[in-house]
């Protein structure tokens, strides 16, 4: 049985502009102890999806407009705050993007990493500490007895992001949602970074979902991957199917995008055009605008994500018909 089952989720934001669908219907599962890497540009959708399960979207304007998030058998959409909170920060952790805004600057380090064991296991303020110091420890950070009473502000960038993977792993959670953990930081640290995220998860046993736009960082580190594009998903296989083969022109498109792919030289691709307006209703593939083998039944019929075998998905009409 899966650890989390998302199926048919669907989230939009209410502005003045119109309705912003920024998630529309989408659906996947992660085992236990497994690490599902979540890929795509900037707006598709990646963070709002993952965000949703733990009701971190401002409502409004955001809405669940549906779906189902069966974290064992508990339906998380389903939650009230309060027995929602009991899971998050518990059950399930959480890296932000930004651990600068995502840090308390009036609190110190030792009282944020102290907070969830207080909150989640009413530990005595002796024993958090105790823990927090371990877990400082455990995620590289030297001389914790000083650096508990440090504020977010007197941190590196990289001495914050550990900071919050230590915050987001002190209760042990089953499942751990990492939003860009490595955004912003140098590409040793980066490696750093991912290595404690792997050890740590070999050491609790937990499941990871890795939210990034590097696919480097994936290919080092997923089991599986998603690929989404405007709010869908366009593309599911294990990682090592999805960059031996990849069966949607837009997960070609993102390979094509990376500068390994040009040891040979020449011009760096870049995708053309622009991810469309979600306020808007798309017609057939949403990424036929911008593609280069699209044919008319592309924009004509609805595209659903359907299976290949070998448990590789994909979205492309003319990838499902045999036609590429």
């Amino acid at each position: 049985m899966p650890l989390l089952t998302v199926e048919n989720l669907q989230v939009s934001f209410h502005t003045r502009n119109g309705v912003v669908r920024a998630v529309s219907g989408v659906s996947y599962s992660v085992e236990k102890g497994e690490t599902l890497g979540i890929v795509g540009e900037s707006g598709s959708g990646k963070s709002v999806s993952c965000y949703s399960l733990l009701g971190l979207i401002p409502m409004p304007p955001g809405r669940i407009e549906g779906g189902r998030a069966m974290f064992g058998k508990v339906d998380l959409l389903a939650l009230r705050k309060p027995e929602l909170r009991r899971i998050r920060g518990r059950r399930i952790g959480m890296i932000f993007q930004d651990p600068m805004t995502a840090l308390n600057p009036f609190m110190t380090i030792g009282d944020q990493l102290m907070e969830p064991l207080r909150v989640h296991e009413g530990a005595s303020r002796t024993v958090a500490r105790g823990r927090a110091l371990e877990m400082l420890d455990l995620a590289g950070i030297p001389d914790g007895a000083r650096r508990m009473k440090a504020y977010p502000h007197q941190f590196s960038g990289g001495m914050r992001q550990r900071a919050m993977i230590a915050m987001a792993l002190i209760t042990r959670p089953e499942l751990l949602i990492a939003d860009e953990p490595t955004t912003a930081l140098d590409v040793t640290v980066q490696a750093q970074i991912l290595d404690l995220i792997k050890r740590m998860q070999r050491e609790l046993g937990m499941a990871v979902i890795l939210v990034t736009h590097d696919l480097g960082v994936v290919a080092g580190t997923c089991d599986r991957v998603l690929v989404m594009y405007a709010g869908r998903i366009c593309e599911s296989a294990a990682a090592p199917a999805l960059f031996a083969r990849p069966r949607h022109p837009y997960t070609e498109a993102l390979l094509r995008s990376l500068p390994a792919a040009h040891v040979g030289g020449g011009e760096l691709y870049t995708i053309p055009g622009m991810p469309p307006d979600l306020s808007k209703a798309v017609k057939g593939c949403a990424f036929a605008p911008r593609c280069e083998r699209a044919a008319p039944v592309c924009t004509s019929s609805p595209i659903e994500l359907k299976p290949l075998g070998d448990e590789h998905a994909s979205a492309c009409v003319r990838v499902q018909a045999g036609e590429r």
